[in-house]
């Protein structure tokens, strides 16, 4: 018997969906038959006249109550009205800047959204961003300076770095080392300038754990000066990306994933755009992509040179994977309009490879430009540590300087910083946090956080952005700018004047440049570097035949580690695991069989000295011959919130061969949402799809039919009408929605055991759905939340009327009625309702202050779920009350709208005919969640649209 539907969210699910209809065939063969047969409307009329009849005359709706209540209308005495402020600055991830805005409620931030004048974020972010604002209340930040483990006072501290100084002088720096991450902020730049100019045999070393190492090898081996490359996406009607990070952590990412999704639903645009992604395990860009080729390592590194070959040389390709011929066609035949784009992982040659294959395609000026490193000074990261470690045994290093950066926890295993770092006879690190690094060195120092500090940063286009503080510090520390200022004189001056000084003899408009978040003009230079023509001749060393390949990734949320103490990114569902807390190594089907093991199970993974028992989890659609590994977790010098949470995978690291993988004894139970809150319909696909052909032929094939007629109809009477609808052309997963539901809404987290339980209480949630076979799926992203329906089924069954509908069409919960008894929940097609099992808020790492004062903080044994933001709409309502006129259609965006870097929500008012939620829902894409169930949601869905090449076939998500 075939499957319930064709879309499965685990492979439990998928499993289990089979055994399911097999065992009803036997043992239920007439419920068995109802579900596999379509609804009956007649049947369901007759039903609905029987419980009309037994409910009698005292089930009926005498109509709304009557009288009209009167708010007061003058303030309580000493009471402080309410006032929203905004204030630009940028989120930094590993050095690039992504442009925010601060929300400030009477002087305290608390919330974090885009910017829509800066270039990379367009008024988006991204769940990192979004999660920082939790980051700077974290109440593990708080350390005092330190000497050896025992506090210190200022003065000290002071002393130190005085002798430190006429140390340096006498002997012009020699035995100094600076380590930081990398650099794009031009006051930095120019205070270690000055540090070099002072002390000249000092060293500065870089290191990032996530490396751009390949890439900026690849543009020196391509350009023979350093470039960086600014991808337009926009304009690009092909692109081709292999084992690329462009849609999840390439710098401009946030801006990468607006300019492709603007070119995927085909009611918005004249073309759409096509997606191919190559690469050996999924990623965004392979889910959103048209066509996802599965390739490991070796097949990969083939397959790419002789693409590049086919593009540079107009010749077919011969021998190779049959989909190459076909990808080396669509890129010729779109010259001009087509783009390649690589991940940093890959080597340094094809890096280079994929550059002269650009040129070639005539997208220099078009689809990308070249322009001068946005990167102060950039080095070989790698080299630059490993020399460090060297300078360290070889007793060279007097005074190491360690700012924001973590190599003991994070570095090569093979390197042995943590010993050879305390060997140094004077070791300094500045840290957000304790951490592994500040725990071996002989001072460790508290950094402000950015948001209690000034400071200036680059976005991946060179755009300049004055970073100003949020709030004073909440905890003593010291900013970079100042240690570094320290380290040339005694009496240096503050972050301010520092980053004032740089600006000084410049024509940037100080005060213009903290309003509008950047500094007009200071896009980087567009590079006039030829491509070398040797460049189009390289070849990457082979790679090794073996039978299993260890590939290394960073977490989506926790990235290197930096951020294993922030709960609301520890327990965010991974877009294409849906794991939470924890780090299993990811493997594929086939090695799974090979193993016997499934998720959870243990295995031993030995490679070089280093060995580590790891659960595993065996991801869908990942090379036959790949593990991959998740940084981030395994931290052993943490806060609360990360002690204990997952595997340090940087044990592995810095090793050569193969790995070797062994079945381990047990295992444990990880924490994934997977299978959480599934959506109980038959012969339904959740997430529709289609191909753009069809789509051409008959626009209305994958929109709602008729809805089914209702004797019984009471839409909301209005002034205002609120609805959603949500693109599933435009959704890449990423998760930034669901972190600023959490931001905005004072949502807590639960902790690994109670979602192991099935308690998290995210209000919105996306689903993810695979179709196909476990060694080849396609993938699809559908986000859920709370429908708003004009039939609320939640509403008919609440015993003590928690759960009704207003005048505007919400559904809104009146907390002090509820009384927990989950019917609601029960009753709910769409399991969106969130019930407090515990007081989860009072234990949340967390204080008061930094939760939304607009929304209340709901405690045990309520049921909660999405409000459309209603304190939005109430403060527009007041707004436009005051104004005398109605709420505008496009007035309120909800916090999940604000934060999208690809604009898949539209929320507005549909009283008003400019609505742009109105246009959506008249696509003949859209269409309702569960329609057969007659709810009538507010919230419906533009079906997802693919643009295959017929020369592969078509596909069907």
């Amino acid at each position: 018997m075939p499957s319930l539907s064709g879309q499965w969210r685990s492979l439990a699910d998928a499993a289990d969906r089979d055994a399911l209809a097999a065992r009803a065939a036997v043992e239920f063969p007439q419920l068995a038959a109802a579900l596999q047969a379509p609804t009956e409307r007649r049947r369901v009329l007759r039903l609905m006249a029987a419980a009309m009849t037994l409910a009698g005359l005292g089930g009926c709706d005498d109509g709304e109550p009557g009288g009209v209540l009167i708010p007061p209308v003058r303030p309580a005495p000493a009471t402080v009205t309410r006032s929203d402020s905004y204030y630009a600055t940028a989120s930094v991830l590993s050095g690039y800047a992504t442009g925010v805005l601060v929300r400030h409620d009477v002087g305290r931030p608390i919330k974090v959204e885009g910017n829509p004048t800066h270039p990379a974020s367009l008024g988006a972010t991204d769940a990192i961003a979004q999660a920082e604002i939790l980051g700077f209340y974290d109440p593990d930040r708080q350390a005092p300076i330190a000497l050896d483990g025992v506090p210190q006072d200022w003065q000290t501290l002071q002393s130190a770095l005085a002798a430190q100084r006429e140390q340096l002088v006498r002997t012009h720096g020699k035995g100094l080392r600076v380590l930081t991450g990398t650099v794009t902020s031009p006051t930095i730049a120019r205070q270690i300038g000055e540090l070099r100019q002072r002390y000249p045999e000092m060293r500065w070393h870089r290191w990032e754990p996530v490396s751009r190492d390949a890439a900026r090898a690849g543009a020196l081996l391509a350009y023979g000066k350093p470039v960086e490359i600014v991808p337009d996406l926009g304009t690009a009607d092909v692109i081709l990306a292999i084992d690329s990070d462009l849609l999840e952590s390439a710098p401009g990412h946030v801006r990468f994933a607006r300019d492709v999704a603007s070119r995927r639903n085909p009611t918005r645009t004249a073309q759409m755009n096509r997606i191919y992604a190559v690469e050996p395990t999924p990623t965004l860009v392979g889910v959103a992509a048209d066509h996802r080729f599965i390739a490991g390592p070796r097949a990969l590194q083939d397959a790419t040179v002789a693409l590049a070959e086919a593009v540079l040389t107009g010749a077919t390709p011969s021998g190779g994977p049959p989909w190459l011929g076909p990808v080396a066609a669509d890129l010729q035949a779109h010259k001009g309009r087509a783009f390649i784009h690589i991940g940093p992982q890959q080597p340094a040659e094809l890096h280079a490879l994929v550059h002269a294959a650009n040129e070639a395609l005539g997208g220099r000026g078009s689809t990308y430009r070249l322009i001068e490193p946005v990167e102060a000074d950039p080095v070989d990261q790698a080299a630059s540590l490993r020399e460090l470690a060297t300078d360290i045994d070889e007793g060279q290093v007097e005074t190491l300087i360690v700012i924001d950066s973590n190599p003991v926890f994070a570095a090569p295993a093979t390197l042995g910083l943590a010993e050879a770092v305390r060997r140094v006879p004077f070791s300094l690190a500045v840290t957000m946090e304790p951490n592994e690094t500040s725990r071996v060195t002989r001072w460790a120092l508290p950094q402000l956080h950015p948001y209690e500090d000034w400071s200036d940063t680059r976005a991946f286009d060179g755009t300049v952005t004055i970073q100003q503080p949020q709030a004073q510090p909440l905890f003593e520390g010291i900013s970079a700018h100042r240690l570094l200022g320290m380290l040339l004189e005694f009496d240096a001056v503050g972050s301010l004047e520092q980053v004032q000084q740089t600006w000084r003899d410049t024509k940037a408009d100080w005060h213009e440049a903290l309003s509008s978040g950047l500094i007009a003009g200071t896009v980087a230079n567009v590079s006039d570097a030829k491509l070398r023509p040797e460049s189009a001749r390289l070849v990457p060393p082979a790679l090794p035949e073996q039978q299993t390949t260890l590939l290394f990734r960073p977490d989506p949320h926790l990235w290197d580690g930096r951020f294993a103490n922030n709960a609301w990114l520890q327990e965010l569902p991974r877009p294409l695991t849906k794991l939470t807390w924890d780090n299993p190594l990811l493997i594929s089907p086939e090695i799974g069989r090979r193993l016997q093991v499934g998720n959870g199970d243990h295995v031993l993974v030995n490679i070089g000295k280093a060995e580590l028992e790891l659960p595993v989890w065996i991801m869908p659609g990942q090379a036959r011959d790949c593990v991959v590994g998740l940084f981030g977790f395994g931290r052993n010098v943490v806060g609360r919130v990360g002690e204990g949470a997952g595997y340090n995978l940087y044990q592995l690291t810095g090793y050569a061969g193969e790995p070797l993988l062994r079945k381990g004894k047990g295992g444990v139970r990880l924490a994934s949402t997977e299978h959480h809150d599934p959506l109980l319909a038959t012969n339904a696909d959740f997430a529709r799809h289609g191909n753009l052909a069809h789509f051409q032929q008959e626009p209305r094939f994958l929109a709602d039919d008729e809805a089914t007629p209702s004797l019984y109809r009471y839409p909301p009477p209005g002034p205002a009408a609120w609805g959603m609808s949500i693109d599933l052309n435009s959704c890449i997963g990423c998760n930034a929605c669901v972190v600023a539901c959490m931001a905005e809404n004072n949502i807590p987290v639960v902790g690994r055991d109670e979602v192991l339980r099935e308690r998290e209480m995210h209000w919105l949630r996306i689903d993810r759905y695979y179709e196909g076979s476990a060694d080849d799926p396609n993938v699809v992203f559908q986000p859920v939340l709370c429908m708003h329906c004009e039939q609320a089924p939640c509403e008919v069954v609440c015993p003590v009327g928690a759960t009704v509908h207003d005048r505007e069409g919400l559904n809104v919960m009146v907390y002090n009625r509820c009384i927990g008894t989950r019917f609601c929940s029960n009753n709910c097609p769409y399991k969106v309702r969130r019930f407090n099992f515990y007081a989860f808020s009072r234990n949340e790492h967390r204080p008061a202050v930094a939760r939304n004062p607009e929304v209340t903080v709901r405690g045990r044994g309520v049921m909660e779920k999405c409000t459309f933001c209603l304190q939005r709409i109430a403060a527009a309502r007041i707004t436009a009350d005051i104004e005398n006129r109605p709420v505008g259609g496009n007035e309120v965006r909800t916090a999940c709208q604000a934060a999208c870097p690809t604009q898949a929500f539209t929320f507005g008012n549909m009283a008003q005919s400019e609505a742009d939620v109105l246009a959506r829902k008249q696509s003949p894409l859209s269409y309702a969640l569960l329609s057969d169930q007659n709810t009538r949601p507010r919230v419906t869905y533009e079906a997802r649209i693919v643009n295959p090449n017929p020369a592969l076939g078509a596909r069907q998500a």
